[in-house]
């Protein structure tokens, strides 16, 4: 009877499951699929899971355009940028927040988690940028998001977690702080830091706020600001022109967006992969301990 229940508990668990991610991976097919297809199969068929009548004609349109690459080049000049001080911030403050022996240890803690609770507002951050001289520059995309209470949390909770014997050993035969962190802590947090990676490799892509806030010239876009231009001069276009005008064109305001949402979101979906076997065991020994 126990065996039935579990087969019935793993059959519906499954179908769930499976359910779920049809409806997640959908999306995605579609608007692939539209991309790669001509306009009058995109009219015939706009729920399409297949491409028909393959064209790369939008994905040729799009790459021709010169603020594409631009705009491509200060995406990954911001992420490569705010990755790699952030997590050398994290890791620089986690470490000593992790030890008991810190004097202010919780004072400091909880000015951390009252950022998490609070914040200037949008016109106090806005006025701070452009009195530093940062409007209009990508250090006004890498700065706001540079530092996270939450994920520096999730950091010295990973760092509390690792054995103390390993540093009281490093201390006997003479290494110093910097050596323990550098040469023995870090490389043990691979899991936690490839997380935080992800997290703020994401968060950096897709940035389109702080973009609209604080930048202005077009040599300064990020991918977030071509892909808003992209769209709104697509449906301009389709406003402009009829459907049978739009079905005789080799590209048209349709698949142009689609294939424009393609190029944007390959490149992140590529890093996925890399450090998916860390998430799980970096998110669970980050969190578990307070």
């Amino acid at each position: 009877m126990s065996k039935m229940k579990l087969e019935l508990f793993d059959t519906i668990n499954y179908t769930l499951l499976t359910l779920i991610c049809v409806v997640m991976l959908y999306p995605f097919i579609n608007v692939a699929s539209v991309s790669l297809s001509s306009y009058s199969a995109y009219v015939n068929n706009p729920t399409m899971i297949w491409p028909h009548e393959f064209s790369l004609a939008a994905y040729q349109e799009i790459m021709s355009r010169a603020l594409l690459w631009r705009s491509y080049l200060n995406t990954l000049i911001v992420t490569i940028c705010g990755v790699t001080l952030g997590i050398f911030l994290y890791i620089i403050t986690a470490y000593p927040l992790s030890k008991r022996v810190l004097k202010g240890r919780k004072f400091l803690m909880m000015l951390i988690v009252f950022t998490m609770l609070f914040n200037g507002g949008l016109i106090p951050n806005f006025y701070l940028i452009r009195s530093l001289g940062l409007l209009d520059t990508l250090a006004a995309l890498i700065l706001p998001a540079l530092f996270s209470g939450f994920s520096l949390i999730l950091m010295k909770n990973f760092f509390e977690s690792l054995p103390e014997e390993l540093e009281e050993a490093a201390r006997m035969d003479g290494a110093s702080d910097p050596y323990i962190l550098f040469r023995i802590i870090v490389p043990l947090s691979k899991p936690i830091i490839a997380t935080l990676c992800l997290f703020a490799a994401v968060g950096y892509w897709n940035n389109f706020f702080n973009a609209i806030i604080y930048i202005r010239s077009e040599t300064n876009w990020p991918l977030m600001l071509y892909l808003r231009e992209v769209i709104e001069a697509a449906s301009m276009m389709a406003q402009q022109s009829n459907a049978a005008e739009a079905g005789s064109q080799q590209v048209t305001s349709e698949t142009l967006k689609y294939a424009t949402l393609m190029i944007v979101m390959i490149p992140i979906l590529c890093v996925y992969p890399f450090v998916q076997k860390y998430f799980v065991k970096g998110i669970m020994l980050g969190s578990v301990k307070g």
